[in-house]
């Protein structure tokens, strides 16, 4: 059955569906509000290269099988996904590997049980010897009921194998040394099971201390003051470990913010997300990553998987970013962490809110994260021109005459600095007999971008973030004139020959910029690859023509 067919019988509705590839692994897993809808807006573009980002469209050119299941609603599509995403970890999908994931114990089952971290493998079981799992530990508590205190605490052995003489833990006092028979089996079991009463019971210790003073109180009272010293040192070490988590708990009470601030490279795919938590009015914790923009990775999957993997979900959380799925996503996080949950987006211009300062200083420091991987004369250019954004892909239009007989035009592509041969476009201009530079710039800015031209870059090719006119004012004009006419609202500017003067739209006087300056060294290159482009097209027409 074609996955057309499949999608025919898949129902309308909430729920979590899988994209595998040939060999039936799971490379994607997505949620929907309506899987035959989302499911549908694959399939039926899949044939259109220009329609999915490059990463989308690179991961439906392996997927084979698409599987769904249907949940009651949406809030129940965040569970499922982010479980399913932490045990299959499919290709596709945001996986936050720096996250400081649950943590899990284990008393192993041998002759004299061992403490150990438990960890597991891709398909969710556990490595290591069998045993008792306990788990998971939330950040807090895992930080401090660490194998090591516990350990030293009930005196259990490091060895992997019972060695045939003490060891440096034995003289250190942080085992009993059973492998010498210096503890009977039935004394190490009970340590075991006070251990076991500890990890299962973590909240309630109260009990364990009382009813390990009544022991020390009778050993004392019956002259075993060896044993009533080590029950004296265990109870310390109990209300150490309770002092810990309590103050554990407090700190973590007062992580009543977090912020969130997204900016997307749509031309490379890629979206950086910078998250500052807030405590008591201080930030206390920075986090910086990066995820693909692929199917429905957006903002709120990317805050689901990370709240998966940190327990410590603060009241209110901001966004830079309005997010669509706000109420489903707000009704999972109150359903992992027990209490409310308020997601709000930071308005803009509100410069007297200090949370507006904080989203500012994290989208100042995410232009950083993201201007790493751009040529430096791009940066150059965005700043001296004053852009909104990086001008990462440039087009640049010349036009090459010989009199009034044969005249052509050329568009070349540049993307981050470098020449993209695959968004080279020449045209043969179709209004003769009239050498007018301003009607032929005209003509080829309108057939690059006009939808139904051959030469659109609608076929398969993204819009330029800046267009370069070789010309003065007078090109430039023409050219936004058409752009306008063609409903684009693209930053365009001319390059001027001779003092090399730079055009732009709402600027009286030209600019000019200094010789050795780096965007300047980047236009002219832009510039002059294009009249060679048009100029090498203009000589090959003349040869067939007159056979020059």
């Amino acid at each position: 059955m074609s996955l057309e067919q499949k999608i025919i019988h898949v129902p309308d509705g909430p729920g979590v569906y899988f994209m595998k590839d040939q060999s039936g692994r799971i490379i994607y897993i997505g949620k929907a509000k309506n899987l035959k809808k989302r499911l549908k807006s694959y399939v039926v573009n899949k044939v259109d290269d220009g329609y999915h980002s490059i990463k989308t469209a690179r991961l439906l050119s392996r997927v084979a099988d698409i599987d769904f299941v249907v949940t009651l609603n949406e809030t129940e599509a965040f569970l499922l996904e982010s479980s399913l995403i932490k045990q299959y970890r499919p290709m596709f999908n945001i996986e936050l590997k720096y996250q400081q994931k649950y943590t899990y114990l284990k008393i192993t089952q041998e002759e004299f049980p061992r403490l150990l971290v438990a960890r597991r493998n891709r398909n969710g079981d556990f490595f290591g010897p069998k045993g008792k799992v306990y788990g998971p530990f939330v950040y807090g508590s895992s930080k401090i009921l660490s194998t090591g205190s516990l350990r030293r605490l009930f005196k259990v052995r490091i060895c992997k194998k019972l060695p045939k003489k003490p060891c440096l833990e034995f003289f250190i006092k942080n085992c009993e040394a059973p492998c010498i028979g210096n503890v009977t089996k039935e004394q190490y079991m009970d340590k075991v099971a006070m251990l076991h009463e500890v990890l299962t019971k973590r909240s309630d210790m109260e009990s364990l201390k009382s009813r390990l003073k009544e022991e020390m109180t009778e050993a004392s009272r019956n002259h075993k003051y060896e044993q009533a010293k080590d029950l004296r040192d265990t109870i310390q070490r109990l209300e150490n470990i309770t002092v810990k988590q309590k103050i554990e708990a407090n700190s973590n009470r007062g992580a009543d913010e977090e912020f969130f601030g997204i900016m997307k490279n749509e031309d490379i795919g890629v979206a950086h997300v910078l998250t500052l938590k807030r405590r008591k009015g201080v930030i206390m914790d920075r986090n910086h990553t990066r995820f693909h923009i692929v199917g429905d990775n957006s903002l709120s999957t990317f805050i689901s998987q990370y709240y998966h993997s940190n327990s410590t979900i603060p009241r209110y959380i901001f966004t830079n970013e309005r997010i669509q799925e706000a109420d489903a996503l707000k009704e999972y996080l109150e359903t992992i962490s027990g209490h409310k949950v308020s997601i709000l987006p930071v308005q803009k211009g509100l410069h007297h809110d200090d949370r507006n300062k904080i989203m500012d200083l994290i989208m100042t420091n995410l232009i950083l994260y993201v201007e790493q991987g751009y040529h430096p004369s791009l940066l150059n250019l965005r700043n001296k021109l004053q852009l909104n954004s990086i001008p990462y892909i440039i087009d640049c239009f010349d036009v090459s005459n010989l009199g009034t007989s044969i005249a052509v035009g050329a568009c070349v592509r540049f993307v981050n600095g470098e020449c993209s041969k695959s968004g080279y476009r020449r045209f043969r201009i179709q209004n003769k007999g009239i050498q007018n530079d301003f009607v032929m710039i005209e003509e080829i800015v309108r057939r690059r971008y006009r939808p139904d031209s051959v030469e659109s870059v609608s076929k398969g090719l993204p819009l330029p973030d800046m267009i370069l006119i070789d010309g003065g004012k007078g090109q430039l004009n023409c050219a936004i004139r058409t752009l306008r006419s063609l409903g684009l609202e693209i930053p365009c500017i001319s390059l001027a020959k001779g003092n090399e003067e730079i055009y732009t739209i709402g600027r009286k006087w030209p600019l000019i910029l200094p010789a050795n300056d780096e965007g300047l060294k980047l236009l002219r290159y832009v510039r002059d690859e294009s009249h060679r482009f048009g100029l090498k097209y203009n000589i090959n027409i003349r040869r067939n023509t007159v056979g020059i």
